[in-house]
């Protein structure tokens, strides 16, 4: 995987804060979402007409599946993150937050995933810890006591609900379109936001122009870059090294917020993206001397499940079998 592919995932993931406070000055969190979802999943539908030949190899149990992914990883997952930015959280901590969610995956490859992560990949990973430490605490002494104590613990979930999208998803053994899984994401989340705003009495968007900016900026770079980039990566790296990368989204969004928002950017919010930085070297150098030991077989051909610590897909399972 070369560098402009991981550099476009940081940056377009990173800009859906970016994205969520611009839409919190504008309108509430549920109908933000709902017109965010909306109107793009009634393009992905026509698109899906059009193009029929990806979907006639899914399955019901494989729709359901993706029913289930895309609940967790856009519904679950945005739900948390712009209502704690509306809570008053800011944009570069609300990133901090999730920047615990490579040691959770982490932890949980082995066990569940069969996908063991080596020494060398752990160092990388309590090193970006430190890093997103290191920032979290300079900006939880400027933002002060503004904002109500468990308004922090509002991404936290979030983030917890993209690591188990992120297995369910790793777990699955039926080949799923790219487009097609993008589809049935944001259909999820139409009806689901859609249900949210109208149970709430907020489905009416605002007249101003400065809510349809937000809403296309959202469409555009988190949807299609971040979220698109985030299962490639997936697919291609494995668990570990895709999520090594978002160590990166909290100070990146820290410069981000910083720029466009006027907050707080000191030298431990420097220091963090310099630590995070050195721990995606760390993660991927880790990794790298066994990327190319070839799959343990046993019986008739049959591929077994193979330990890596690179994060590889496990079970025979190849990025060309998967689409």
């Amino acid at each position: 995987m070369n560098v402009l592919l991981p550099a476009a995932f940081v940056l377009c993931w990173s800009s859906g804060f970016i994205g969520a406070k611009l839409g919190a000055e504008t309108a509430a969190t549920p109908t933000l979402l709902m017109w965010r979802f909306l109107p793009l999943a009634v393009l992905l539908a026509a698109a899906a007409a059009v193009s029929r030949a990806a979907w006639r190899g899914l399955t019901l149990r494989g729709a359901g599946r993706q029913i289930a992914i895309g609940a967790l990883s856009q519904s679950g997952y945005l739900l948390s993150v712009y209502y704690a930015i509306e809570l008053g959280v800011s944009s570069g901590t609300t990133a901090l937050i999730d920047g615990v969610q490579p040691l959770v995956a982490g932890a949980l490859a082995g066990p569940l995933l069969r996908q063991y992560v080596s020494r060398g990949q752990w160092l990388g990973l309590w090193l970006g810890l430190s890093g997103v430490a290191t920032v979290t605490l300079g900006d939880a002494a400027a933002a002060g006591a503004g904002v109500a104590w468990w308004a922090y613990l509002v991404p936290f979930l979030g983030m917890l609900s993209l690591v188990a999208a992120t297995f369910l998803e790793s777990r699955t053994r039926e080949p799923v379109a790219p487009r097609v899984a993008l589809t049935i994401h944001c259909a999820t989340s139409a009806v689901l936001f859609s249900g949210l705003a109208l149970g709430a009495g907020a489905a009416a968007p605002p007249a101003g122009s400065s809510f349809w900016l937000a809403t296309a900026w959202l469409v555009v770079l988190p949807t299609f870059g971040g979220y698109g980039l985030y299962w490639l990566i997936l697919r291609r790296s494995g668990i570990t090294e895709v999520n090594t990368l978002m160590f990166l989204m909290a100070p990146v969004t820290a410069v981000w917020g910083a720029l466009m928002f006027g907050e707080p950017f000191g030298v431990q919010t420097a220091l963090g993206l310099a630590v995070g930085l050195a721990a995606v070297i760390v993660v991927r150098r880790g990794g790298g001397a066994h990327r190319g030991r070839r799959p343990v077989r046993s019986g008739a051909g049959r591929p077994t499940a193979r330990r890596t610590t690179a994060g590889r897909e496990t079970a025979g399972r190849t990025t060309a079998a998967r689409r």
